[in-house]
């Protein structure tokens, strides 16, 4: 392909992902094959000679479409979001023709200048501490990472680093394994998968802390646990706080957490990847009180904040905890032309000590024009839409008898269920997903079996809420008629 023809393919290709974004809602939002649907429809080898954009685009409709979940329709309802937004797959294009892997600053500069602004920028939207800056003079900063799940790992290897030296400095004869025997972190038993998979990547034992009846984490608790390990002879080192779990949106509370972790020497992580973007409206910013307490926090503007995947945000205080974990420099890597000039390591961070990958795509660029293309007030708008919406669903929950809210509504996420047995709403969401006009995932809260809705889709009115209550209300209808017929036949 020649530039020529990329011109005209790549307008093709715009007016396809515009009429795809614009008639999503059409299309079933769930897909209806089988696992190992796809092989039998492609050949077992690639073509030995070129074929056209056109066979291409047409076997895209005719094998990829049919089977793709479209996260993006207004009838998705499931997880909780992912942004999708036209600046930012703009963004993406240009990032793809640029090309650069940044690791370092001279692998390009922008790539690693743009960033650190980048993280700048959105840390005053949710007003963040200046410790977690960059500027000119702090000793903090950002870096994109590619998801909460890394962001999660990174703290917890940056802080296993952090007390192994800290140790080895005051037992010199201290042996990293001995040590590495007896560290233990902490997270709440409504913490993401992702923080129990950063426990076992580390090597660390990882204790899950029970949560009251809001499924908050308190101070109390993580006291408890703390005195009875230091009495175990266990060393206390890390700990997660989250704020808008996946089950159901609940915040732990980093007023009490923050300053115990603080007293007793652990780095304390704050996993916010989908509840951070609401903290860029003034109404929702309480819900981040507390972040002061933190070694580092993160958020995924890839979910709420219109940034395509990949794009989470991290910020720590101390940088060098996180360089000194990550450190390697091998001469391949230098420029020799730059070695001269004394660099500012924020101003000019080599992004590589920041990371578990070596590799970084320009991902700063979906944030830049993000953020100047929507301008903050359109973004503030449009979490606030999804909130209102949520808050529509909740209604329309609570007038029907029939009907309970599991949790308190505070942002885009209603848990509810029909007021009945686990094994009903088992089968009330059975019949949701089977007929494929909407989708919805449960969670488990205590012992209860809930269906989660949450407000995903940018395009979602509330046209598109009265249209799933109504379709949920209709399946619960024929259900529990069913129930009643069989329980009469007893």
């Amino acid at each position: 392909m020649n530039a020529a023809e990329f011109r005209k393919i790549g307008k093709e290709m715009v007016d396809y992902v515009a009429d795809y974004m614009e008639g999503v809602h059409k299309r079933q939002v769930y897909p209806d094959v089988d696992p190992g649907y796809l092989r039998p429809l492609i050949p077992d080898s690639a073509p030995q000679e070129p074929e056209t954009f056109e066979d291409i685009m047409k076997d895209v409709e005719k094998i990829i479409m049919p089977g793709i979940t479209h996260w993006h329709s207004p009838y998705f309802f499931a997880y909780f979001p992912t942004a999708s937004s036209y600046p930012a797959m703009l963004a993406d294009m240009l990032s793809g023709a640029i090309g650069c892997i940044g690791f370092s600053w001279i692998a390009s500069p922008a790539c690693t200048e743009l960033e650190t602004v980048m993280l700048d920028w959105l840390g005053k939207m949710i007003n963040l501490p200046e410790a977690f800056l960059a500027g000119k003079d702090g000793e903090g900063g950002g870096v994109i990472q590619g998801s909460a799940s890394e962001a999660t790992l990174v703290s917890l290897l940056a802080a296993r680093t952090k007390v192994i030296r800290q140790l080895q400095d005051k037992c010199p004869g201290l042996t990293k394994a001995a040590i590495m025997d007896k560290l233990v972190a902490y997270a709440s038993d409504q913490s993401h998968s992702s923080v129990e998979r950063a426990g076992l990547i580390g090597g660390v034992k990882l204790k899950m802390i029970p949560t009251d009846d809001k499924f908050s984490l308190r101070g109390s608790a993580l006291q408890k646990m703390l005195d009875e390990d230091k009495a175990a002879g266990l060393i206390p080192f890390f700990m997660v706080a989250t704020l808008g779990t996946t089950s159901c949106c609940s915040f732990d509370n980093l007023l009490e957490l923050g300053p115990i972790c603080n007293k007793e020497n652990i780095w304390m992580h704050i996993d916010a990847a989908y509840a951070g973007s609401a903290f860029i409206c003034p109404e929702f910013r309480h819900l981040l009180n507390g972040v002061e307490f933190a070694d580092s926090y993160n958020f995924n503007p890839h979910k709420w904040l219109l940034v395509n995947f990949d794009c989470s945000a991290m910020w720590v205080k101390k940088r060098r905890d996180l360089i000194g974990a990550f450190k390697l420099d091998p001469l391949y890597l230098h420029n020799h032309s730059y070695q001269v000039i004394p660099f500012d390591e924020m101003l000019c961070p080599h992004f590589q000590h920041w990371q578990i990958p070596l590799g970084r795509r320009f991902r700063s660029l979906k944030m830049w024009f993000v953020f100047r293309m929507y301008g903050v007030k359109r973004l503030q708008a449009y979490i606030r839409k999804h909130v209102k919406l949520s808050h529509e669903f909740e209604s329309l929950v609570q007038k029907d008898p029939r009907f309970e809210i599991c949790t308190e509504v505070v942002l885009g996420l209603v848990c509810f269920r029909i007021k009945g047995s686990n094994e009903l709403n088992e089968a009330l969401l059975e019949k949701i997903n089977k007929t494929k006009k909407i989708h919805l995932v449960p969670c488990h809260l205590r012992d209860k079996f809930v269906l989660r809705l949450a407000i995903c889709s940018r395009t979602v009115e509330s046209v598109h809420i009265q249209h799933a209550w109504q379709h949920i209300t209709e399946l619960a209808t024929e259900l529990l008629k069913k129930e009643n017929e069989q329980k009469m036949n007893q």
